[in-house]
């Protein structure tokens, strides 16, 4: 069973050649190089190969545990293991790197996952302060439709066992407004209060409430957290997504809401959501999912909004998850469709 790394430098040649076993039968690594190191919600790094035998990958990306408080918020989150248990799966309907090898550790609340480096194929990794063209988020859509419609309202199967449904329960209210109340403090030292459109109640109420709606509905598999930041663009002009750590089984417009706004810039969003949106709705009726109308898939797009402005004030509040000039760019997409859209008409209350 392959071992969690407790340092970058247990990462040898003969763990590197266990880990690219089951993708890469014969390799023998000879040489491991650790490079590029970064160090955020996870640490990760690219790692270089050659072989004494056989053939693999000439370098990979590998994602391990950060520091320890981020390995406490993503426990909580049931979010630390779950990239590492995905490996058991198998590929998934659409683009995404190859996921060779994964191990946790729940003493230690560590894990390690090693996966293809896309940038191998030519990708361009994205990044939450460059927006996504709508032809990029159009080509996402069409990736999520294929992922949705694959497990359309029916069990997961059981290697997707470990995926939780989307669950903020009235327990966390305190914690949550705790965080936009935070948040609030922070966006008025940055001189950017405007992006906190609506007082910690009312986002602490709409961001609980969407939780519920997520959990309604027929229910699918879902990337659970797709920002630009987390996408990369193929010279062919198709658009991947990888860290999948918050994978989680809800409703389409969860994924679907929160890629569409916070990929595009706010001009955007408001010139093309509606035909994107209808574009993910053919898709998915093309890859076998029962599509809602446009009309109900409309009004529940409209209440996305909450989810990813109340999860952005979060990840301000917490520090250290991600820059601050990411928050930033992200929470202006949030808050501007948050106005928009009208969110706050139509949250649910408590």
């Amino acid at each position: 069973m392959l071992s969690v790394p407790r340092s970058w430098s247990d990462l040898t040649p003969a763990w590197m050649t266990e880990a690219l076993a089951g993708a890469f039968p014969g390799a023998v690594v000879a040489q491991a190089y650790v490079a590029d190191v970064a160090v955020g919600t996870n640490d990760r790094a690219h790692v270089r190969l050659t072989y004494r035998a056989g053939s693999g990958p000439a370098r990979v990306f590998v994602k391990r545990e950060g520091r320890w408080v981020n390995r406490v918020a993503l426990s909580v989150l049931g979010a630390r293991e779950a990239e590492a248990r995905l490996v058991a799966h198998g590929p998934l309907p659409l683009e995404t790197p190859a996921l060779f090898a994964g191990a946790a550790d729940a003493r230690r609340l560590a894990a390690v996952v090693v996966m293809e480096d896309v940038t191998l194929r030519g990708a361009r990794p994205g990044s939450a302060t460059v927006p996504l063209t709508p032809a990029q988020v159009a080509s996402g859509l069409g990736g999520l439709a294929a992922l949705h419609a694959r497990h359309w309202d029916r069990p997961l199967p059981d290697t997707l066992g470990f995926v939780r449904p989307w669950r903020l329960g009235a327990s966390w209210a305190p914690v949550a407004w705790a965080g936009f109340v935070h948040a609030g403090r922070r966006l008025r030292a940055l001189d950017r209060p405007e992006l906190m459109p609506a007082d910690p109640a009312t986002i602490e109420r709409g961001f609980r409430g969407w939780a519920r709606l997520a959990a309604a509905g027929p229910q699918t598999l879902l990337h659970g957290d797709p920002h630009p930041g987390n996408t990369y663009a193929l010279p062919d002009g198709r658009l991947g997504f990888y860290d999948w750590q918050l994978v989680r089984s809800g409703s389409w417009v969860h994924d679907v809401g929160y890629f569409l706004v916070s990929g595009l810039t706010v001009a955007d969003r408001r010139a093309h959501e509606r035909d994107l949106l209808g574009g993910y709705l053919s898709a998915l009726a093309r890859h076998g999912g029962t599509a809602p109308t446009f009309e109900d898939a409309w009004a529940a797009y409209r209440r996305t909004p909450v989810f990813g402005l109340g999860s952005w004030l979060q990840t301000l509040a917490g520090g250290g998850f991600q820059p601050v000039e990411v928050c930033l760019a992200t929470l202006e997409r949030f808050a501007a469709a948050y106005h928009d859209l009208e969110t706050a008409v139509g949250s649910p209350s408590r």
